[in-house]
């Protein structure tokens, strides 16, 4: 008998060890997304959780410092960046799994002022003036260095002949959001931030969209990690799936692949 009860015991402990916190952690996906993000992928996450019971937990900051978060052995399983240099980046530094990675969406910059700005319908093309725009304001966008929305910003004033006098009136800040904040509370009196941002932000309105091609294509490309979970390369397929494009579309993302289901 104690051989038996022994033998149950070590069974009862095992089943417990199954169904312990442990194990229910593996039914979540770990995302580290660009700021930008945020809306429309908190929606696609809800929709997956409702289809699948996995739960989330996501990271939303600039893609600069999540691709180094990431480096430095955060615990991540799907990263989504703003452009092809961080997710380069990450690749180079071996913490992405290669094969796995799609360019899923494109997006546009357009320039953005509080809502109740006499500044309106500004034409963006070759030789405009945005320094005298802002007059004795500032003008906010991500940190021109690092962040995607910066860079692409400084790259199409810099080839439409606005960027050596409008740079010393540039607020730079921490991502994209962070952007749209200031110019949503009138600490900035125009700022340049992806044309999705700003649909959400009812204390901004568009004044101007920056030319296609005064800037490298805005692409965001998804991977999952060198040390994603298993249940990963089924999330990456909903995020390439039907479902998934009406949503991004909805909120004004271009979709760049064909869906998957």
């Amino acid at each position: 008998m104690f051989r038996l009860s022994g033998l149950f015991t070590a069974f009862v402990i095992l089943a417990g060890a199954a169904l312990s916190p442990a194990a229910a952690e593996d039914k979540t996906i770990t995302v580290f997304a660009a700021a930008s993000m945020k809306n429309a992928l908190d929606e696609i996450d809800a929709a997956y959780t409702a289809r699948t019971g996995v739960k989330f937990i996501v990271s939303y900051a600039a893609s600069s410092v999540l691709a180094k978060q990431i480096e430095q052995g955060a615990p991540a399983d799907v990263f989504v960046s703003a452009d092809t240099d961080w997710m380069d980046y990450a690749i180079s530094r071996k913490t992405i799994n290669e094969p796995s990675r799609v360019n899923l969406l494109g997006n546009s910059i357009v320039l953005i002022a509080p809502k109740d700005s006499r500044i309106d319908d500004v034409t963006i093309a070759q030789g405009f003036d945005l320094a005298k725009l802002a007059g004795d304001g500032k003008i906010a966008t991500g940190d021109v260095k690092a962040v995607p929305v910066g860079k692409y910003a400084k790259a199409a004033l810099e080839k439409l002949g606005a960027w050596q006098a409008a740079e010393p009136k540039f607020a730079m800040a921490e991502s994209v959001r962070a952007a749209l904040t200031l110019v949503a509370r009138g600490e900035a009196v125009l700022g340049i931030v992806y044309s999705t941002d700003a649909k959400i932000e009812p204390g901004v309105k568009i004044v101007g969209t920056f030319p296609a091609d005064s800037h490298p294509a805005i692409i965001y490309p998804v991977a999952a990690t060198t040390t994603a979970k298993p249940q990963t390369n089924d999330y990456l397929a909903f995020l390439r799936s039907t479902a998934a494009k009406t949503i991004l579309e909805k909120y004004g993302f271009k979709f760049l692949v064909t869906p998957t289901t």
